[in-house]
């Protein structure tokens, strides 16, 4: 008896955050909030518990995504995407991590094939389950922490004020323009247009 692969995804889009109202909109969970603007415009919540994550399927950019919001907490992003991988089936080229950067302006995007986590915990966890750093991921800009002295988690804990909030809110749809792109014309094409 064979079965239709009907249930199969194309790709899988991991959406990096903390989970909990106390992480709401701070700047280690713009992941979440590029998920939310997917699904917004997708018209579909991202609520189904499955694989350690809040997830949903849905088309985008002519392709069958599941969408994952990760509730291991960052520093274990890895656990949900394995599993995620392992039931679809999703070659590491077909994960696409959506995830915060201090290295990067506030707002500013950057779209990478594959790399090191650049001290990122989720994106470190990510290479550590899946063997491989070779998965395309898009990095929105935070901004760099105020000062050397300033700790790190409190930087990205904390939540975006005036100009920053802004820029992140009008970075935040631009990542998922970006995203779209990306799954119709290729990450080539996503690099291209969007990497500023």
């Amino acid at each position: 008896m064979f079965l239709k692969k009907s249930g199969g995804v194309d790709w899988i889009l991991v959406c990096l955050g903390n989970p909990g109202d106390q992480y709401e909109n701070t700047r280690h969970n713009v992941g979440f909030m590029v998920a939310d603007e997917v699904a917004d415009r997708a018209r579909i919540p991202i609520q189904k518990l499955k694989y350690k994550a809040l997830t949903n399927t849905t088309q985008l950019g002519g392709q069958k995504v599941l969408i994952m919001k990760p509730i291991t907490y960052m520093n274990l992003s890895g656990e949900a995407v394995r599993q995620a991988v392992d039931f679809y089936k999703v070659p590491a080229d077909h994960v696409l991590v959506v995830s915060d950067d201090t290295a990067l302006a506030v707002g500013r995007l950057r779209i990478r094939k594959g790399g090191s986590a650049g001290g990122h915990n989720g994106l470190k966890n990510i290479i550590q389950h899946l063997g491989t750093d070779q998965f395309p991921r898009v990095r929105l800009g935070v901004g760099e922490k105020p000062h050397p002295d300033y700790d790190l988690a409190d930087w990205v804990l904390g939540k975006f004020q005036g100009e920053d909030k802004k820029a992140i809110d009008a970075a935040v749809k631009k990542a998922a323009d970006a995203i779209e792109c990306i799954l119709s014309d290729g990450l080539d094409r996503g690099m291209n247009r969007y990497n500023g």
